[in-house]
């Protein structure tokens, strides 16, 4: 069975500026889980709080559209399927809204990292 987990939240502040900080792949100061990203070439590898290592292929990270689409191709816990899509909105000149969307299979994954987005959220609001 494959969740599909969906949030979208308006956000106040301009949609390149969020744009900014999602499409700076190796930031993680909105990532609460995570202390630290790693680069190379278009993996990032990382550790999560309570989760392990890691390693995240970035699939899309276009400018005009403003998305993001990461996949998590090597993690500790058997994933069969992850794909998560954020993209960026602009609503008016100060607000944007955000719509993340995360494909995964099994779905008993589904509950952790539908927290981990709801955190990464909150994440967003702080650095903006």
């Amino acid at each position: 069975f494959m969740k599909i987990l969906r949030e979208e939240i308006e956000l106040n502040c301009p949609a390149n500026e969020l744009w900014a900080i999602l499409s700076d792949v190796g930031r993680s100061d909105w990532v609460p889980s995570i202390d630290e990203i790693k680069l190379n070439d278009n993996c990032r590898y990382f550790e999560m709080k309570g989760m392990g290592k890691i390693t995240e292929k970035i699939l899309k990270c276009d400018e005009q559209e403003m998305i993001l689409q990461y996949s998590a191709i090597e993690t500790p816990v058997p994933i069969e399927h992850h794909l998560a899509t954020m993209q960026i909105f602009p609503i008016s000149e100060k607000q944007c809204s955000l719509t993340w969307i995360t494909e995964i299979s099994p779905d008993i994954f589904s509950d952790g990292i539908h927290q981990g987005m709801l955190t990464s959220i909150e994440g967003i609001k702080k650095v903006i």
